[in-house]
């Protein structure tokens, strides 16, 4: 939730209009987390619930650049991988696909069983973006939020937004 939390700041930094849908467990989850929702919602334009299906983002003809399901839970990552779309977050997911817009999906869970593997080659074929939370200290991080800014950075990279979040590779 640390990473959806920096996302959602990065993203209004760019000022981009931001839709922002939270399962039920995201919310348990983010107790856990010591992320609170209301923080989040002050981040986000648009906010829906995940059973409000007749949301503008579940239907193609309302344009977005894209989608990115931060922390993506296994659950959701085989919903998308299926095309079974019984929420809002799956049935945006699924218009991103149909409508070859970027989807990215930041997977959450360690270790990755062979199912968690293949429904991400499956998510991947359909034409997601797999971004693993992935620790890395090339850029020789000094704390836990450069290592969070550096894949948030990679998320923006993919949704093609502009930042300073990480120094970049330099020879």
């Amino acid at each position: 939730m640390v990473l959806a939390r920096r996302l959602l700041e990065a993203l209004k930094e760019s000022k981009a209009e931001v839709h922002l849908v939270a399962s039920e467990s995201a919310k348990k989850v983010m107790q856990y987390e010591n992320v609170s929702f209301g923080s989040l919602k002050k981040l986000a334009d648009h906010v829906s619930n995940e059973d409000e299906i007749d949301a503008s983002v579940a239907s193609g003809s309302y344009k977005t650049d894209g989608m990115v399901i931060i922390p993506c839970s296994m659950k959701t990552l085989a919903g998308v991988a299926s095309g079974y779309s019984d929420n809002l977050i799956l049935r945006a997911a699924d218009v991103c696909l149909k409508q070859e817009r970027r989807l990215i999906l930041v997977p959450r869970e360690l270790p990755l069983s062979y199912i968690h593997l293949k429904n991400m080659l499956t998510a991947k074929t359909a034409g997601a973006t797999i971004i693993p939370p992935n620790l890395t200290f090339y850029q020789g991080p000094k704390t836990l939020d450069d290592m969070v800014d550096f894949i948030i950075g990679k998320v923006l990279d993919s949704l093609g937004i502009e930042h300073t979040l990480y120094k970049r590779w330099q020879k």
